[in-house]
């Protein structure tokens, strides 16, 4: 006789809002390099984008609080450790590294609930 053994069915895991996600964060880090240039004196681009590209430091702890805004979008509370300790050099490399991490955590989380 032989037993077959059924594989449980896939977990479905609810799509990462990555355009949304993506959208908040790159907003409230635009924000945060403003403010940063304005205290300092610093000139900036004026356009969103440019001021994404422009070399300038974004601090790690002004990044996790900005965390905080991401949260309702996903659902759940994100840990410290998706920001690189240091910061970073511009919006656009804070975003390189955060999506995935952030990502990596909805998948954590979000599969982990079935």
């Amino acid at each position: 006789m032989v037993t077959t053994t059924l594989a449980p069915p896939p977990v479905k895991i609810a799509p990462f809002p990555l355009a949304a996600v993506e959208a908040k964060l790159r907003d409230e880090l635009v924000e945060a390099v403003k403010i940063e240039a304005s205290i300092r004196g610093m000139a900036l681009p004026t356009a969103p984008a440019d001021i994404a590209k422009a070399s300038v430091h974004v601090d790690s702890l002004v990044v996790v609080s900005i965390l905080c805004a991401v949260e309702p979008i996903v659902g759940f509370e994100l840990p410290e450790s998706v920001v690189r300790a240091g910061g970073y050099t511009s919006v656009d490399s804070a975003l390189g590294q955060l999506l995935p991490r952030l990502e990596k955590e909805w998948t954590k989380k979000k599969g982990a609930q079935s």
